[in-house]
This record gives C-alpha cells, structure tokens and sequence, in this order.
C-alpha cells in the first residue's frame, strides 16, 4: 500500500492472493493543504452518464490510459486524506499520479484576492480549491476538441456514445458502464458514419484525426511545466486548435492557473456579472482579470466554486465556433 505524507510516497503491491476485485495499488494521500475533492475534480467530469469518471458520495471512480496500460482509480475523502484504490495494468501509475490530480504543485500563496470582496468571500469558503493536472493532454484534447461549436449537451451525448463504442471496458469493480479513453489509434480508425451517428460533423472529426497522429508529441509539452506560450503555441500548431480549445486543454492536463477560455459564449458575461454587476465580451473579460495576470484561470475556478449565476435572460444558446479563436 502506498503511503503519502506531505508528498513523500512509499509503494508496496497488493498481495499476490488477493481476490480479483482486490486493487493492485492503493494509498492513503494527505495533502499538506486543505482539500476539497469535489470541487477539485469538477473540471473533469462531462455529465452524469460520463462513461470515465462517476460520483458516488464521497466516492469518486475514474478510469484512464496509462504508459503502462489501462486503469481504474477510486479515491475517497476521509477525515485523514484520501485514500486512493487502482486496479489494472497501469495501477501503479494512476496511483502515482494522485497527488498532482488532487491538486499538488499548484500554489495559491501569492494569489491575493482581498481587494474584491466578490472574490475574497468564494475564496474564504472554499479553501480546498485546487487546479488539477492529470498529466494527459490528449486526453484532455479530445473532449474539448467535441465541444467546439456545439451546446454542452450535445458534447456530452457525443462523448458518451463515442467512448461507450470504443473505450474498453474499466478494470476493477467499477460502476457498471464505466469504459476507459480510446488509444489514439481506435480515434483513428473510427469510420466517418460513426461520427455522424455521435452528432460529431465532419470539422470536429477532421480535427481528431489530425491530433491523433500526434498523440505522442503532445505528451510531451508536459515536460515544459504547468502550461504557457510554448505549450499552447504547440498545441495551435494544430489546424483546427485554437485559443479556446488550447485553455481548455492545458487547464486539465497541464493544470495550468493562467489559461482563461478565451472564446467561450457564456464565460465573458459570467465574469462581468460577478466581477462588476455587467455583461462583457472576451476583451472586458481579459481587462477584468488583468490584475491577476498568470493566475487568471484560479479566478475562473472561484467564480465557478462560489455558485455564482448570470441574471437568466437574453437568447438561451447560441452555437460559438472555437476552433479559430
């Protein structure tokens, strides 16, 4: 069993008896922060039918593609940390990632808020906020890449189709349903009529079939740190990734604090509403958060966490193309 104390990880196997439904790995995490799993996770959950990751309680279930092979993490609160369970192949692997996924390395000391009472009260009630990073980049890609255009609602439905078609089924005992992310090269070899039935058009798709091929490279951006200009740059360098679809990638895999999703049809008004009693576009949106230039996506988050709504009046949806902004 794995054993966290302010970072420091000591591993040991399940025992090679154990039952089948035994985890391979587990640990207790204890942050050295306050930490609040839910909110934490928030970012990566695509709706309650999210084939990869389901909420029960206390309990969260989330499977993923390692280096090593696919698994099934379980991580739960408890008063004395979160104890993380993994079963399959790449275990040892998701256990290893727990920590950054629950939040370490992501520092909020020099993150002052104080001059915005809006801010400084979410901020005082939610003090186990953190930015996750799961150190998986086309993973994080993918999704973002099926929202572009569409309403949430259809992004989800296409990603529950898509990934309920090709992902494999999860390791372990989890929740029934649960299948982990596609390799790039199932993404590669899914047929054009495929997409169609998931409600994905030809752009998106298109778009997918480019990055897949470069699965690998994009790992690799992981090593330049928490995000910033190089790794977006590489990440655009791709026809059909632009400023939107970027943030929304690197905030999850790279946890990067500084990545506001410029481009989104609704997060401008947000901010305005809540910053400053008014709807802004992207550009007001930028000046609002100017002040807090490098940390401007932990201001997202809080915003996010603090239950804020947008006074509910103008036109319901409008389709926003992300791929070029």
């Amino acid at each position: 069993m794995n054993s966290w104390v302010d970072g420091v990880a000591a591993t040991v196997a399940a025992g090679s008896i154990a039952p089948a439904s035994a985890p391979r790995r587990s640990t207790l995490y204890r942050p050295p922060h306050p930490l609040n799993l839910k909110q934490t996770l928030r970012p990566l959950s695509r709706g309650y039918l999210d084939p990869t990751l389901r909420w029960d309680g206390s309990v969260v279930w989330r499977t993923l593609r390692t280096a090593a092979g696919v698994a099934t993490l379980r991580l739960e609160q408890q008063s004395d940390g979160i104890r993380a369970d993994a079963w399959g192949e790449g275990a040892e692997l998701a256990i290893d990632g727990v920590p950054e996924l629950c939040g370490a390395g992501d520092d909020w000391s020099e993150l002052d808020v104080s001059a915005n009472a809006f801010l400084a009260d979410s901020l005082r009630r939610a003090p186990g906020l953190r930015l996750l990073r799961t150190n998986a980049v086309f993973e994080a890609i993918l999704p973002a890449i099926l929202e572009q255009k569409v309403t949430g609602k259809e992004a989800r439905q296409a990603w529950r189709v898509l990934i309920t078609k090709y992902g494999e089924p999860a390791p372990g005992p989890a929740p029934q349903g649960m299948r982990v992310f596609p390799s790039p090269e199932v993404w590669r070899r899914i047929p054009s009529w495929e997409w169609h039935r998931a409600g994905v058009g030809p752009q998106r798709s298109a778009t997918v079939m480019r990055v897949a091929p470069v699965a690998a490279s994009l790992e690799r951006t992981l090593a330049l740190g928490r995000g910033g200009t190089e790794v977006a740059s590489r990440l655009r360098s791709i026809v059909g990734i632009g400023v939107w679809t970027a943030a929304e990638t690197t905030q999850r895999s790279h946890g990067d604090p500084d990545s506001p999703s410029v481009g989104d049809y609704h997060l401008p008004a947000v901010v305005g509403w809540a910053l400053i009693g008014k709807p802004v576009d992207d550009d007001g949106m930028l000046e609002l958060l100017a002040p807090w230039a490098g940390q401007r996506q932990r201001i997202m988050r809080l915003i996010e966490v603090s239950g804020f709504r947008k006074p509910a009046f103008g036109p319901r949806m409008t389709i926003q193309d992300h791929r070029f902004h």
